[in-house]
């Protein structure tokens, strides 16, 4: 659809998305959300259009749509649009949840940073996963409510969470994430978005942990060969 990015295509899915039939109108949100590349074709009578529908009593399967589709033409949202969005942060639905976590992403408004905050302690992993990512690297906002929420995460059950949190804090250079890295490396027990965090500190204290997992994981003929290949590209970059 987005090489067929035309006038006429884009007529008739923002029509569909006016429907009054639900089924119809999520096909229109969902084509009118990525039609074209940037700038993607009618972006911003396609975003008016978004938020003029989400005046109204929406199902959630629509809102789902909606949320998703802001997601991907959210780069110029004003204030109050923001403001609109944050309404939906105590949904009780959790993909409604994460659905704005995807509306706000990328969005440098102190409302938007602040919604993420929250929802990067809600009860569903995936959403909190999410948030975190949105405050600690899609954000390059930085201050004290970011940095507790993101010390906050690096105690959270959630590998993969905890994880974005710790990224998140070595791309602010926070005193103390050395510290949390090296614990996770010493367990022995981590995923690749801890490889992230070492290359953006660049720190060569890093490297005996990282030679005694790869000798360990040379060992196991359970861990991935992808894992191993992304240890020994993190080492390298340390040693050069």
């Amino acid at each position: 659809m987005r090489k067929r990015a035309t006038k006429d295509i884009y007529d008739q899915a923002f029509e569909l998305a006016k429907s009054d039939i639900d089924k119809n109108k999520i096909i229109g949100i969902d084509v009118l959300a990525q039609l074209g590349f940037d700038p993607r074709i009618g972006q911003p009578k396609t975003v008016k259009l978004y938020f003029e529908l989400l005046e109204n009593k929406q199902n959630d399967d629509v809102l789902f749509s909606l949320l998703f589709g802001i997601s991907h033409n959210n780069e110029n949202l004003t204030e109050k649009q923001v403001l609109k969005l944050t309404e939906f942060k105590n949904s009780k639905n959790k993909d409604i949840r994460y659905s704005l976590v995807s509306a706000l992403s990328t969005v440098e408004n102190p409302k938007a940073i602040e919604t993420l905050i929250e929802l990067s302690e809600d009860k569903y992993s995936s959403i909190r996963n999410w948030a975190t990512f949105g405050i600690g690297t899609l954000s390059e906002k930085n201050n004290d409510r970011i940095l507790k929420a993101l010390w906050k995460r690096t105690k959270d059950k959630h590998q993969e969470t905890k994880l974005e949190a710790i990224v998140g804090l070595a791309n602010r250079n926070e005193i103390g994430v050395k510290a949390q890295i090296i614990k996770e490396l010493k367990n022995g027990e981590y995923g690749t978005l801890l490889f992230d965090a070492i290359e953006t500190l660049k720190d060569k204290d890093f490297i005996p942990y990282l030679e005694s997992n790869l000798k360990s994981a040379k060992k196991d003929s359970g861990i991935k060969e992808e894992w191993i290949s992304d240890l020994k590209q993190c080492l390298n970059k340390l040693k050069e």
